[in-house]
């Protein structure tokens, strides 16, 4: 759902605060031409994304060609410890790749795996995901091989701030700044999402910084557990979903900040108090991805609070046709 390039200001009603604005990353499917690369088959919708096949060899003991380090790994702008499922889908990698006798090979968008390795694996992937008898398992076998393969077609190639190919980086161009303390961002986002080169939802984290607004990527166990635990300790009151749910009450920014219920909470967060901080998921995400994301956000509130309605916020575009939603 987060796509470039469009942004909509949200500003709390100046009863709330003077100083409460953010901005949310909507999905803005924009025409591109599709170019394809003679003779590899892939068509592409970026300019940024038109690179030759990449080979990666993950068999040596040099840090660019061994197994995901806890550096690297938050590098790309993650905070959990590095998932354990993604470094064993790396470790099958390189055993197969050894046994294969046929090199890694990248391409395309999103880190794809190219060639005879591509068809070796999977083989290999299938027959491991259709043994793994559940559900939850499958999804996280899912997320992680998705991330994994993301991980090492990304090396030496993507700038990991910014996601795009180093040639075109365009860190020099960001600037950072703070975010009003009393709110946290956490950008759900798809592993088919990662690295993407035209994500913008890592714009979020490059301007405010991780603490102030936190990648969690959807089926890692290591995310989302960091994730909860954040919403348990803070309340279902204080946990709210930026998403257009037509099958519950959804609410504008300014209906839900104009609420009686949120005086004392203003006044407890003026205060810089902790406890009043208040947490919005951004689901990042096509439009058919995010219905399960959003269906997977609803069983773990019910795990945690008993219920499932999560409470949701609707954007109030306002008058410009250009900021409808879709």
């Amino acid at each position: 759902m987060l796509r470039p390039w469009r942004t909509f200001p949200l500003r709390c009603p100046s009863s709330a605060t003077a100083h409460c604005t953010f901005f949310c990353f909507v999905e803005s499917r924009m025409d591109a031409k599709a170019r394809t690369f003679p003779g590899d088959g892939n068509t592409l919708s970026s300019s940024a994304s038109r690179a030759p096949p990449r080979q990666v060899h993950v068999s040596g003991e040099a840090a660019e060609d061994g197994p995901i380090s806890l550096q690297e790994w938050r590098g790309w702008g993650c905070v959990s410890p590095v998932p354990t499922m993604v470094t064993e889908v790396i470790e099958d990698l390189k055993l197969l790749e050894e046994d294969a006798d046929a090199p890694m090979s990248f391409g395309g968008t999103g880190g794809k795996l190219q060639g005879e390795f591509k068809v070796e694996e999977d083989k290999k992937h299938r027959a491991k995901y259709q043994a793994l008898g559940d559900s939850e398992k499958k999804l996280q076998f899912f997320a992680a091989r998705q991330i994994a393969c993301r991980l090492l077609g990304s090396r030496n190639y993507l700038c990991q701030k910014c996601w795009l190919p180093m040639d075109d980086c365009m860190c020099s161009k960001v600037l950072p700044c703070s975010m009003w303390h009393g709110m946290r961002f956490w950008v759900y986002m798809h592993p088919k999402d990662f690295l993407r080169q035209n994500n913008t939802g890592k714009l979020l984290w490059q301007l405010f910084g991780v603490e102030a607004a936190t990648l969690c990527l959807f089926g890692i166990a290591e995310d989302e557990e960091i994730m909860w635990n954040t919403f348990r300790l803070a309340g279902k009151s204080k946990v709210w979903c930026l998403y257009p749910n037509k099958s519950a009450l959804t609410e504008s920014v300014q209906e839900t900040f104009s609420r009686a219920k949120f005086q004392s909470q203003r006044a407890s967060i003026a205060e810089r108090n902790e406890d009043g901080i208040l947490n919005f998921v951004l689901i990042d995400g096509t439009w058919s991805n995010s219905a399960a994301m959003f269906r997977r956000l609803k069983e773990q509130a019910k795990m945690v609070w008993g219920e499932d309605d999560l409470p949701c916020i609707s954007l109030a575009t306002g008058a410009s046709a250009m900021h409808k939603l879709r």
